[in-house]
């Protein structure tokens, strides 16, 4: 990697030339009337231009979106690889386990208590999780159980058919993904490395916004993309090199970045790192999900644990409560988890309108103790919602799988033109296999103190918090200075 190049004449006073006569550029200042000035009169040179603060902070913003993209690139190329697989499990769930999901109706349903009789002798020794009861009258009944050897996070559902209680199959799921998209949203989360590959992630959500927002500044600011509106938005067509490949590179950076910044941002709220960090922040600016009480009246008071022996009105009654009190679509019933807690049953239509209303339903009465509806919840809880849900192309539907393919798509394209760039960036007159040459190094001095000093302090706030931002900066930054100082250094003897 070359040091800031030393100036031809430094150190030398350049010879006395003498100044040519003035001579107006075609087209330039041509309104401007010549000053009188005598034949053979030295033309004053004119004065240099200031620089403004962006032509100092450029080149120190290249030299980190060149770093982050070669280092960081491999952990964003994963990701998006394996995002783009996830975009497809809806239909590739359709079609694996078509015949879990769908029925074809004939006569009336059986009672939901009888569906979950038929489930419990298919998983004998099953603990009872959750019941959902489809919206449409082809769709399975899924009764949910947690059983001894099951991975972490993982349960059994039996798939009945709710017109005859015939169980249709067993299936490992993770809450209610069905075993290929469990399999492929834990490859895109961890690489099914468990706890240690969920970091691979977290890299790839905490450095993509950092990618985005630093190349939108730097196609945006580029001179050229300034002055024609068409080169900032279109590739550029022509012979193949560097400079059509930095077009497609930019312009699709900039038609993507919303998005790419909307999936970093929901990326990181499922981090374990910056996730706790974004959680925090959120509870303290009142925007937590709130959660629907279990505790039933009779719990509260001087009757507290006197709940041994209550009657239960099953689970049918309480499906029935939780309709009379508004709830549509998709029911999930969780059962009571002691005696003195009650059934839940939540909507789970997920895409838009968005239905997660929740009610808590006492055992012995069958009335609802306690109403949670989405339209109450904080703004910020909501947001949180929207985002994972968009994030995870349910938000849509299709409309969402789209542009969450197309969004992969341009992430795979970027970083590999990114890779091609720096591959055309080599010396091609070195021998051997040498990589390409990296933005020069020292651009940080030019950036003005008035201007470098914030960028400091917010890198290291946001480093604070998002610790897989700030841990792979230092690291930059450490190896960045030890390799000039161990330059500089050799140098030095050489000279």
């Amino acid at each position: 990697m070359p040091e800031t190049g030393t100036q031809p004449g430094v150190g030398a006073a350049p010879e006395a030339e003498p100044v040519p006569e003035a001579r107006a550029p075609v087209g330039l200042d041509a309104d401007v009337p010549p000053s009188p000035r005598s034949a053979g009169e030295p033309v004053p040179a004119p004065a240099p231009a200031v620089p403004g603060p962006w032509s100092g902070l450029r080149p120190l913003l290249l030299r980190l979106h060149f770093y982050a993209g070669v280092l960081i690139g491999p952990f964003i190329l994963v990701a998006a690889v394996t995002g783009l697989a996830y975009t497809v499990t809806p239909q590739v769930e359709s079609i694996l386990y078509d015949h879990e999901l769908k029925v074809t109706p004939h006569g009336s349903a059986e009672p939901l208590a009888a569906q979950v009789a038929a489930a419990r002798r298919a998983v004998p020794g099953g603990t009872l999780v959750s019941v959902t009861k489809g919206a449409g009258p082809t769709d399975s009944t899924r009764v949910t159980f947690d059983k001894d050897g099951l991975p972490a996070g993982y349960t059994l559902t039996a798939f009945v058919d709710p017109y005859d209680g015939e169980v249709l199959g067993e299936l490992r799921t993770f809450g209610q993904w069905l075993p290929a998209r469990a399999w492929l949203d834990d490859l895109h989360r961890n690489l099914h490395l468990g706890d240690f590959g969920r970091n691979y992630s977290e890299i790839a959500a905490s450095w993509l916004w950092v990618e985005v927002l630093g190349g939108l500044a730097l196609w945006a600011g580029t001179a050229r993309n300034r002055k024609r509106l068409r080169r900032l938005l279109l590739p550029r067509g022509g012979p193949k090199g560097r400079r059509r490949t930095l077009s497609w590179h930019g312009a699709v950076g900039l038609w993507a970045s919303a998005g790419l910044l909307a999936l970093s941002a929901t990326g990181l709220t499922w981090s374990a790192h910056a996730g706790a960090s974004i959680g925090r922040i959120q509870d303290s600016l009142g925007g937590s999900t709130p959660s629907v009480s279990t505790v039933l009246p009779a719990a509260t008071g001087a009757e507290q644990g006197g709940g041994d022996g209550r009657e239960d009105v099953g689970i049918d009654a309480v499906v029935a409560s939780a309709r009379d009190a508004g709830l549509v679509g998709v029911l999930v019933v969780t059962p009571p988890a002691d005696a003195d807690s009650a059934y839940t049953v939540k909507e789970n239509t997920r895409s838009w309108p968005e239905q997660q209303d929740v009610v808590a339903v006492d055992p012995a009465t069958g009335k609802v103790t306690h109403e949670l509806d989405f339209d109450d919840f904080p703004l910020l809880a909501k947001m949180t919602s929207w985002g994972i849900n968009a994030h995870m192309g349910l938000l849509f539907g299709l409309a969402n799988q789209i542009v969450l393919a197309l969004l992969a798509l341009g992430v795979i394209g970027m970083t590999l033109w990114g890779y091609r760039m720096w591959w055309l960036r080599r010396p091609t007159r070195a021998q051997g296999l040498t990589a390409g040459r990296a933005p020069v190094r020292g651009a940080w001095r030019r950036v003005p103190g008035r201007v470098l000093a914030p960028l400091v302090v917010a890198a290291a706030v946001i480093g604070y918090y998002v610790p897989f931002f700030g841990l792979p900066l230092l690291l930059f930054v450490l190896v960045d200075v030890t390799a000039g100082a161990v330059r500089r250094r050799r140098a030095g003897v050489t000279a």
